[in-house]
């Protein structure tokens, strides 16, 4: 039986190999300081507007915006607050117990980033019949096809995660196209049988494509 006392705590893998490039390399000591205060620095404003963004969504978006339109300043301000907490929890357990290496975790982002935001806004800019309802089915069915096959291989089924085990061969980390693909198909099928978006809107998204080159819309005759 090993002596406890002998086990390394350290653990060899990409990670800590990138870190530890710099000191491999033999650079002076104020250049790994430098490059280390970098990585920190891109590291924390990446988090610094993500918090931002996801507090605001959940204060303004969606507590004010659906829940509780007639909220008060300071109650959006304390929903806000909550949000950027439980969001610095959850992305503190995702550090702790990582589902990847850096690499691998920045991939599961982008493809559930791809797999429900980026549909949504990319018609809702160039298709001016898309709604909500559309928009709203496209990213769930989105997101829930892609986190569920990233949930699968990392943690449902480990051992199939491989190039044989997967579906059509595509990885968990290149997944998100599909599940964008999933995103497209099912806001567009989705806002051909709900209704049309209001005449405001659509004027609306036709300004922001094309600035100064439409009229206001007429006004209705009494």
């Amino acid at each position: 039986m090993d002596d406890p006392k002998s086990a390394n705590e350290v653990k060899i893998d990409q990670d800590i190999m990138v870190l530890a490039s710099p000191e491999i390399a033999k650079l002076p000591n104020w250049t790994v300081g430098l490059i280390g205060a970098g990585g920190l620095a891109a590291a924390l404003s990446t988090a610094a507007g993500l918090l931002l963004v996801i507090s605001a969504a959940i204060s303004h978006d969606l507590m004010k915006g659906i829940v509780k339109p007639n909220m008060s300043d300071k109650e959006e301000l304390w929903w806000a607050r909550g949000g950027a907490g439980v969001a610095v929890v959850i992305a503190g357990l995702f550090g702790i117990y990582p589902p990847g290496f850096v690499a691998q975790v920045v991939a599961f982002a982008f493809g559930l980033a791809a797999a429900s935001f980026f549909p949504a806004i990319l018609m809702g800019i160039f298709n001016k019949k898309m709604n909500k309802e559309g928009a709203i089915a496209g990213m769930i069915v989105g997101i829930i096809f892609t986190a569920g096959y990233i949930w699968w291989f990392k943690y449902g089924n480990p051992a199939a995660n491989n190039a044989a085990g997967w579906w059509m061969g595509i990885s968990p980390e290149g997944i998100g196209t599909v599940g964008a693909a999933l995103n497209f198909i099912t806001a567009y099928v989705i806002s051909k049988f709900t209704a049309e978006t209001p005449a405001e809107i659509q004027h609306l998204v036709g300004s922001l494509r094309y600035p100064g080159k439409l009229e206001a819309p007429a006004a209705s005759s009494h």
